[in-house]
């Protein structure tokens, strides 16, 4: 269960406000909070801010609509909401910024093995060989562990119950998704040229 940060002493209601500036600093408060958030803030969190009753989801669209033509926007994912630097501007941060350790760095062959996670988990490295014909390293495996975009799910049921990999909240994160039901089809992956075996791994 998350934990209780409500404050007690914020003046959630704010009735000396007229109502439109009363929206105002509500949408304020969201932006504040999303700002200082380094993961996806939840509606439930989202609500302790605003006023009882007050529509967390009306909000966060008159903020899209506010955040309109500036270089970030709010995206829905991972069963929450954060502030997030559009795609357009992604060769100007990594020509400025200290991005080295984020998601840029990942080869076609990592964001591969990724889509086989996301549609073959529970999956294991056998599972991995059988949809690219040899071995994943465990230096890859790894590397996106360390990410945590992948991490480990439950133990095979077969002999020696080898460990299965599973794809994270940051996975959804990272790709601006809000659930693993947001992937693309997998001819949309090809499409892009990235092949994903359609043959059913991992735990059967």
């Amino acid at each position: 269960m998350a934990k209780d940060r409500s404050d007690p002493e914020l003046d959630r209601e704010l009735p000396d406000l007229p109502p439109d500036l009363r929206w105002r600093e509500w949408m304020r408060r969201i932006e504040a909070v999303l700002f200082a958030s380094v993961s996806p803030v939840p509606r439930e969190d989202l609500a302790r801010v605003v006023g009882q009753g007050a529509s967390v989801d009306l909000l966060i669209e008159d903020l899209a609509t506010d955040l309109e033509g500036r270089a970030f926007e709010i995206a829905q994912v991972a069963g929450g909401w954060m502030l997030r630097t559009r795609p357009a501007y992604a060769r100007a941060i990594r020509a400025a910024a200290d991005v080295g350790d984020q998601l840029f760095d990942l080869s076609d062959f990592d964001v591969a093995v990724l889509a086989a996670v996301a549609y073959h988990q529970p999956i294991t490295r056998d599972g991995f060989k059988d949809i690219f014909g040899k071995e994943i390293s465990r230096d890859l495996i790894g590397r996106l562990h360390a990410r945590g975009l992948i991490g480990t799910g439950p133990r095979a049921p077969r002999r020696g119950a080898p460990h299965t990999f599973v794809t994270t909240a940051q996975f959804l994160v990272a790709f601006g998704l809000e659930s693993l039901r947001d992937l693309p089809d997998r001819e949309q992956l090809e499409d892009a040229g990235v092949y994903c075996d359609p043959r059913p791994t991992g735990i059967e």
